[in-house]
Order: C-alpha cells, then sequence, then structure tokens
C-alpha cells in the first residue's frame, strides 16, 4: 500500500536553518544544516534500496509559497506567503509504498531521530494511507 509521510515546519524553523534564531527555534549552525541534510539522505537511500521510496521533497520555505482561496464574490484571492493565519505547513514529504501499516510507522520513527540543535521544536510526523479507490483505506 502506499502511504504520504509528511514532516511539518515554520517559516521561522526555515529561518533559524539560515541561522535566525527567533522564540520559535535557535539558529542552526552549517554543521547542523549539514547533518540534517546527510541524514535526510542516507534515509532516502535506505529507502530507494528497498523499493519503498515513489518519491520524496523537501519544500522551499513558506515565505515562498501562494494561497489561493475563494473570495465572497467568487473569484479567486491570491495571497503571497507566509501565512500569519497557519502555523505549521508542510516541510516535506515522501511518497511510500510500504508492505504494512507497521512499516511504514518504523520509518516515521526513524524521521523522529534526525538530528538538529537543542532547543529546536520537533513536530509529529504524519502518515496518510493513500487511496487508491479500492475503498480499502
Amino acid at each position: 500500500m502506499k502511504y504520504l509521510v509528511m514532516v511539518q515546519g515554520t517559516q521561522a524553523d526555515y529561518e533559524a536553518m539560515q541561522g535566525k534564531a527567533s522564540e520559535h527555534s535557535p539558529a542552526w549552525s552549517q554543521e547542523d544544516v549539514q547533518a540534517m541534510y546527510a541524514f535526510m539522505g542516507a534515509l532516502n537511500n535506505d529507502l530507494a534500496e528497498t523499493g519503498e521510496m515513489v518519491d520524496g521533497q523537501g519544500l522551499a520555505a513558506p515565505a515562498k509559497g501562494r494561497h489561493v482561496s475563494l473570495g465572497a464574490d467568487g473569484k479567486a484571492v491570491i495571497t503571497d506567503g507566509p501565512y500569519s493565519e497557519t502555523k505549521e505547513l508542510l516541510a516535506g514529504y515522501w511518497v511510500l509504498d510500504c508492505a504494512s501499516l507497521e512499516r511504514v510507522t518504523e520509518i516515521a520513527e526513524r524521521v523522529l531521530q534526525c538530528p538538529q540543535p537543542a532547543g529546536a521544536p520537533a513536530y509529529p510526523v504524519v502518515i496518510r494511507p493513500i487511496d487508491d479507490g479500492s475503498g480499502d483505506v
């Protein structure tokens, strides 16, 4: 079965990874960022070797995003990010093809082990089965 595995973050987290501390997160050093990328690279390589990796991407900072909603007049309302009304947003994802929910949960537990500086916020990893139209989800 295929699963979407999601990690979350905020604009402040992206800024912290660029060395800008805030009340939300300490500044990351270049070594912290390199450790995170090395960990994620190794995880992605392992998932590719097992054949479970379908796709996986880190997303650009929320400030680079755009929000398109429907206004009261029925016309599109376009807002460039970041969005003050949201807290955590999707920061990255994997589409995995795993034999079981237990297996994808093991992978999510591994994602939680990604190195980060002390005091950085820890977000849950969200797992969602991908509906294949069979009605089994």
